[in-house]
């Protein structure tokens, strides 16, 4: 009688070969939300910053109340402004894009600043506080109160 080689007879013990080479996931299979790292940054209220020592984001998240969203690459980043009285102001390729509200450089916690964040590339995103967000802010908080970019 014949035998079936050795290595026919050995079997993957997590997943079978529909799952995986038929891009089929097991009923058990985390989900992407689960499976990526919830703590890469921190939600400081109107921006993110990166954790890590040497983390850097290769993007930054500018997004508005009304749902818009604008992703600028900081490599494009040639120039970067604050001025109290007029806010941020990014220089893309070009494009002017302004952020405005108040406190824009305060040091909520040590060594974390919008400003100094958007130049070190450490803040991944930054947001338009919403009204209930202005109104409950304290005073001496960083707060985002318009994203401003030409279209």
């Amino acid at each position: 009688m014949d035998r079936l080689p050795a290595w026919s007879l050995r079997t993957v013990p997590d997943s079978s070969f529909a799952t995986r080479y038929g891009g089929r996931e097991r009923d058990d299979a985390k989900t992407l939300d689960s499976r990526l790292e919830p703590d890469l940054w921190d939600d400081l209220g109107c921006f993110g910053w990166l954790r890590g020592v040497r983390d850097r984001a290769p993007m930054l998240e500018l997004r508005k109340k009304t749902g818009s969203i604008l992703a600028v690459g900081y490599a494009w980043l040639e120039r970067a402004e604050f001025d109290p009285s007029e806010g941020i102001a990014l220089h893309l390729a070009g494009q002017r894009i302004l952020i405005r509200g108040r406190n824009l450089n305060f040091e909520g916690r040590p060594l974390v600043r919008l400003f100094e964040g958007i130049t070190r590339h450490k803040v991944p995103w930054v947001r338009e506080a919403t009204q209930a967000d202005i109104l409950s802010a304290r005073a001496e908080s960083c707060l985002v109160e318009v994203i401003l970019w030409e279209k």
